[in-house]
């Protein structure tokens, strides 16, 4: 075609086709077989109490919503529950006691093999709070709170590996590219603050979580609702600062001429993430004051810095619990704590009972207790919900790879784990579900992590059901296309 014989409006019309990727142009198109069916998906309605998948809001206004803001205190690789939260006097009476074959018959494990003993509690339990919970000695500060926590013994998944669990539980999809919790609280109900993100992670403990950084992506949902990792020691975000020798008011006015290009170019291909590119531009303008300020604990009581055992300047999970509180005061939606060293297989002293497993406890239960006790003298803890849980349990029978047991741990074990939350509309000094009596599998009220997923939305009065977003042709959801997920309703007050 001669272009030079087309008219100037045809010709703009001309370079923005040339211009225009593969992506684009599958992302615009209103044709073909994909708009069919993502049609017909939209005219579908749920089963039961949900409604049209294509209602992407998901909020009811009958539906309980006291839980605000979240903390997600997530311990990296998972603790022992049979030390912390399900005691077990059958385990510790056959204690290194071949394990039956029943229950190992046709099982995999991650590490274990042959046919392995039973292992009983290592440490003592005891009876905490007017509740009467029986609870492992290792965290005592944690257990003073038990009569404001929500003990769900009888989680379940059907993941064995680290990284594969990790991202079903927090992207509802044990493969990579699933949207996280966080990212869908904050698509569902926005921030409550202006100068910060709505959804922010940090980490400790010396390494990444397996999952790595898809386990705080935005997935199919736009990147603006992506995590935004901190941290307590150094710069708390990387690149905020403004380069040497660039004031505020040239970063402004680059801002300024970058954002009318983006504009210009949105009025041509209509492509969402333009907009979405302003706008984390203007929020990191913003940030570069709000954020050094929120993150300084150093302006914290001496009193609230000794509560948490926080020491300005370090990096520490101690600190990290201090900053969640700072930051949901401030109107983050969604804070995500990761804690790495929770992997407790007693291979050498890195991981084993009698070293590291010890070593954790007394790294989290003070900061943990710290951050309830704050939160509920200042309000908070009615509207924000703490969670405390790994991905997965541990065995009831020790591992002992390699055929030795000079360190004890325990192997990676899907079949039941336990987590604790607190706050956020959920009962206050409760137990939910049980497990055998060698604690090996799930024997009474089971929740699957799609139900805990679903109870918590449920509980940001967000309906799980409904809360979703058309990509490739399909409402996405954190609970994932079936509706075989359940609100558990007794959890709830």
């Amino acid at each position: 075609m001669n272009s030079s014989r087309l008219s100037p409006e045809a010709e703009l019309n001309l370079a923005s086709a040339r211009l225009q990727t593969r992506r684009h142009f599958l992302a615009n198109c209103s044709v073909g077989l994909g708009a069919i069916s993502a049609g017909l998906l939209g005219a579908k309605c749920n089963e039961g109490s949900a409604s049209t998948l294509h209602d992407s809001t998901g909020f009811a206004s009958d539906y309980a919503k006291p839980a605000k803001h979240v903390i997600y205190l997530h311990m990296a690789g998972s603790p022992p529950q049979h030390e912390l939260f399900d005691f077990k006097p059958e385990l510790k009476k056959h204690h290194l006691e071949p394990c039956p074959d029943e229950l190992i018959e046709g099982k995999m494990f991650a590490f274990i093999k042959g046919k392995p003993k039973l292992l009983g509690p290592v440490y003592p339990f005891k009876k905490y709070g007017e509740s009467g919970m029986m609870l492992g000695e290792k965290i005592p500060h944690i257990w003073q709170h038990a009569d404001d926590l929500c003990l769900i013994r009888s989680m379940h998944t059907d993941q064995f590996n680290h990284a594969p669990a990790q991202l079903l539980l927090h992207t509802g999809s044990a493969q990579f590219g699933g949207s996280s919790f966080g990212s869908w609280a904050t698509y569902g109900l926005g921030s409550e603050s202006d100068n910060l993100p709505g959804f922010i992670v940090m980490v400790s403990g010396g390494n990444m979580p397996s999952g790595g950084k898809s386990l705080w992506g935005n997935g199919v949902l736009p990147s603006v609702f992506q995590g935004v990792q901190c941290r307590s020691e150094g710069d708390p975000i990387l690149y905020v600062s403004n380069p040497d020798g660039m004031g505020s008011d040239i970063r402004r006015a680059s801002l300024d001429a970058l954002n009318e290009l983006n504009r210009r170019e949105h009025e041509v291909f209509q492509d969402p993430e333009t907009l979405t590119r302003i706008e984390q531009y203007e929020l990191a303008f913003r940030m570069q004051t709000a954020v050094p300020e929120v993150m300084d604990i150093k302006r914290e009581s001496k009193q609230t810095l000794e509560l948490y055992g926080a020491e300005p300047g370090k990096a520490s999970f101690a600190n990290n619990c201090l900053l969640a509180r700072r930051l949901v005061e401030q109107g983050v939606r969604f804070v995500q704590l990761f804690d790495w060293g929770w992997d407790i297989h007693g291979t050498a002293k890195y991981d084993d009972m009698e070293n590291q497993f010890p070593m954790k406890c007394t790294q989290a239960d003070k900061p943990i207790a710290a951050l309830l006790t704050d939160l509920k003298q200042r309000g908070l803890l009615d509207d924000t919900l703490v969670i405390f849980g790994g991905e997965f349990g541990r065995t009831p029978m020790v591992e002992a790879r390699n055929g030795t047991m000079k360190f004890i741990g325990r192997d990676h074990h899907p079949d039941c784990f336990s987590v604790w939350v607190a706050g956020g509309g959920f009962k206050r000094g409760m137990e939910y579900g049980a497990t055998d009596e060698l604690g090996f599998k799930v024997a009474e009220n089971p929740v699957d992590v799609k139900d805990f997923q679903a109870t918590v939305l449920h509980a940001m009065g967000l309906d799980p059901y409904r809360l979703s977003f058309l990509s490739q042709g399909l409402n996405q959801r954190l609970i994932g296309p079936s509706n075989e997920a359940r609100i558990i309703h007794d959890l709830l007050v």
